[in-house]
């Protein structure tokens, strides 16, 4: 996958695990709402996931993640919850805290992540 599929596939998984959380049998027109993109982006986006077997569409069009899905969406996810936390708590408003947060949960390492959640765990042992 190139870079930008990357990011866009992992935002399509996070907003497929976060409506599923919520109690909704997510459909592709659910993310199309949640994520303001067109249908047919997502239907394409879709297929995509699908392929790489990221995603389980039933005869019905709902859609579930896959056990490697669900893996790349919950890290997705603790990403974003720890990154939006730590930036308000630092000061940033909430509304720029999780817009920064989306755009930084898909470029930092596997190591600044964990440096970052060790070192907030460790403050807040404290």
């Amino acid at each position: 996958m190139n870079s930008t599929f990357h990011e866009s596939s992992e935002n399509y998984l996070e907003t497929i695990l976060i409506l599923s959380t919520q109690g909704v049998k997510v459909r592709s027109v659910d993310v199309a709402q949640k994520l303001d993109f067109t249908r047919p982006s997502v239907s394409i986006a879709m297929k995509k996931l699908r392929e790489n077997a990221l995603i389980l569409v039933d005869t019905d069009g709902y859609i579930t993640l896959t056990e490697k899905g669900k893996l790349i969406a919950d890290s997705v996810y603790e990403r974003h919850i720890l990154l939006s936390d730590w930036l308000v708590s630092l000061g940033v408003d909430p509304k720029t805290a999780v817009f920064d947060a989306c755009r930084i949960e898909h470029v930092i390492s596997e190591q600044s992540f964990l440096a970052i959640k060790q070192h907030l765990q460790h403050l807040q042992q404290q």
